[in-house]
């Protein structure tokens, strides 16, 4: 069998060098603060650190990330010492008379308060103590990180929660009751926890988050999942019942299916790989490659269409998730190959000298010499998600005979 015209053999040789080669040195180098803790995002190419200050996100984040690499990938006491020290400053910075984390702060740890915090944040710190909870060998870090859970989704159902959006369409600053990408991390989350231990509190909170996504955010007019409603889940009077964040989509709806394989919900499973499918042909730039991740407003069939790396990420994730389940799905294996071929082309850093990846940039992307961050979550996690499921995928295929 073959996937991107590869030996599953020498597709997973491929991405593990992307990861052992390429991302965890350059982070290692240039990022990760070896004595602080935490990681130095706002660096360049070159790996030169336009700043020290730090955010709840990324920390969150990175101590995912490397607690994940030490669970999953390779047990070495470096990466378990990375996610330590990052979740121990994660754990300092927030002032106990806040319900938020903070948004950034400098490299010892002292706010900044540079933005407003959000419940993002939260929730990342909580998925990094779920995968460092199995790690240390702690249970302690995932009751921390159920009732982080809890309290994110009390504050969302009440009736005067508002978040502030900035990717809304033409740039505008929105607020909005009901956002998917809420539902999404929660979900998320939900399904981290309970593959660690069962808790009937958080069924509750995966089921109610099922229900948003599957039945709340989708709007069957069109067939695509809308990003932001109001608190009783209808859809907006205004141009936001036509914004769709097709990238989060795409991500909510792997994260679906991964949810009903763990319930073993085929039914859940089978609608998701269907929406998913829609999404990702609707996604897809027919011209220059690659998927678009946000459309502003469906009836005017009008995009934003510069590309991120993430949102690519994300159906490859998605793609491999179907076939590690289906082997013979054509339209996943032909996706596959169009999807991770344009992304190894495009994305990957080295033809011009750097390392990583770049995140992201115009329809073409055209490249641009000088950047700004480096994205340490959602690369790390294809990466390491592929690996997993490239190897599933092969046990799977020798045992069938094939």
């Amino acid at each position: 069998m073959l996937l991107a015209n590869r030996p599953i053999q020498t597709l997973f040789s491929e991405i593990r060098q992307y990861l052992f080669d390429d991302y965890l040195p350059f982070m290692d180098k240039h990022v990760v603060d070896h004595k602080y803790g935490g990681f130095l995002c706002n660096t360049d190419r070159r790996g030169r650190n336009l700043n020290t200050n730090k955010r709840t996100w990324y920390d969150g984040r990175g101590v995912w990330v490397y607690s994940y690499l030490y669970n999953h990938i390779e047990n070495k006491s470096e990466y378990l010492e990375i996610a330590k020290k990052t979740l121990h400053l994660s754990l300092t910075v927030k002032d106990a008379a806040s319900e938020f984390w903070p948004w950034e702060y400098d490299r010892s740890g002292n706010d900044l308060k540079s933005n407003e915090p959000d419940i993002y944040g939260n929730l990342f710190v909580a998925e990094g103590l779920t995968e460092y909870s199995r790690a240390s060998n702690d249970e302690s870090y995932w009751y921390l990180a159920k009732n982080i859970l809890l309290q994110c989704a009390a504050l969302y159902e009440q009736p005067n929660y508002q978040y502030q959006l900035q990717y809304s369409p033409d740039s505008a600053v929105s607020h909005a009751s009901r956002v998917l990408g809420h539902s999404m991390i929660m979900l998320r989350l939900s399904t981290s926890l309970l593959r660690l231990k069962a808790d009937p509190e958080i069924e509750k909170v995966s089921s109610t988050c099922i229900t948003a996504l599957c039945e709340r955010h989708f709007n069957p007019e069109f067939n695509l999942m809308i990003e932001l409603l109001n608190n009783d889940y209808s859809f907006m009077s205004s141009e936001m019942s036509q914004f769709v964040y097709i990238g989060h989509a795409m991500e909510s709806l792997w994260m679906l299916m991964d949810e009903a394989l763990r319930r073993k919900d085929k039914e859940l499973f089978n609608k998701s790989v269907n929406r998913f499918k829609f999404h990702v042909e609707v996604a897809w730039d027919d011209v220059y490659g690659g998927v678009f991740h946000c459309l502003d407003n469906v009836n005017e069939n009008k995009w934003l269409t510069d590309k991120v790396l993430w949102a690519q990420h994300e159906v490859l994730i998605g793609l491999l998730t179907i076939i590690e389940n289906d082997p013979d799905d054509n339209w996943a294996l032909d996706w596959f190959d169009k999807m991770y071929n344009y992304v190894v082309e495009v994305f990957p850093l080295s033809r011009y000298g750097f390392s990583l990846w770049n995140i992201g940039g115009d329809r073409k992307m055209t490249f641009v010499e000088e950047g700004t961050r480096i994205e340490n979550y959602h690369h790390p996690r294809f990466l390491m998600s592929s690996m997993e499921k490239l190897e599933r995928i092969q046990q799977k295929i020798k045992l069938n005979g094939k």
